[in-house]
């Protein structure tokens, strides 16, 4: 392991073997190779096909420019949310990390400040790239701490209000394939997923967190089958 890193979270990183994967995005969506030289599709563009229908009824109902301006913003402040919390659990400094974000990012950050200043443990690694022969898939997960006292996949997402679980099952799935990933690269299991939201506004019409926890094992068979769905339809698209 190397050596920690000092300040509010404790860092003891665990060696996967390799620096990073090389990806790419293509039409088919974003791909990884691993170091032995093999091409797997992301996780997430795997996942994509449970919620296609869902997005195709939505970009035909609210027109496609609209929706491409939609889904920019989000992926934007997506990415910025991301970030600033990679950087506050690296223990940048609050005061510092404000000053660099807009105010939506801040209002977001904020509310998720509180969860992990309460239940953040010892931190594994965040935006580890990972890969794994068995599910013919990679990705990148968000952060692998201790959270409750327990070893966790740890995944930020950010949405304008609560999420009823049925409505993200994608990111269960999404996260069980980050444990299998990790188990492995390094030999060490995880079963809890803790999904972390930063919500615009909560019941009360305020900011807050919504923490779900999950266990791997019970989204695993509907993983697998997403998977197996998937290369079917690649299958075809090859003939």
């Amino acid at each position: 392991m190397k050596e920690s890193i000092k300040g509010k979270f404790i860092h003891e990183p665990v060696m996967i073997g390799y620096d990073d994967l090389i990806s790419e995005t293509l039409s088919t969506g974003r791909t990884y190779n691993t170091p032995e030289g093999k091409k797997y599709p992301s996780i997430t563009t795997i996942l994509s096909i449970l919620s296609e229908e869902s997005i195709q009824k939505w970009r035909a109902r609210v027109g496609e420019e609209e929706a491409n301006r939609v889904s920019t913003r989000a992926s934007r402040r997506g990415t910025a949310v991301h970030e600033a919390l990679e950087k506050y659990v690296n223990n940048v400094d609050w005061k510092e990390l404000l000053d660099t974000q807009t105010p939506d990012v801040i209002q977001s950050i904020s509310s998720v400040r509180d969860v992990l200043d309460k239940s953040l443990g010892k931190v594994y690694g965040q935006e580890i790239p990972l890969y794994s022969h068995h599910l013919r898939t990679a990705g990148r997960v968000d952060c692998v701490a201790e959270f409750n006292g327990k070893p966790s996949i740890i995944d930020y997402k950010t949405s304008k209000k609560l999420k009823p679980k049925k409505f993200i099952e994608n990111y269960f799935c999404q996260e069980a394939a980050y444990a299998i990933m990790w188990e492995e690269r390094t030999g060490m299991p995880i079963t809890q997923l803790v999904t972390v939201i930063a919500v615009d506004a909560g019941n009360d019409g305020l900011p807050c967190a919504q923490v779900v926890i999950e266990n791997r094992d019970n989204w695993t068979p509907m993983l697998l089958e997403t998977i197996e769905k998937y290369e079917q339809r690649q299958s075809k698209r090859i003939r």
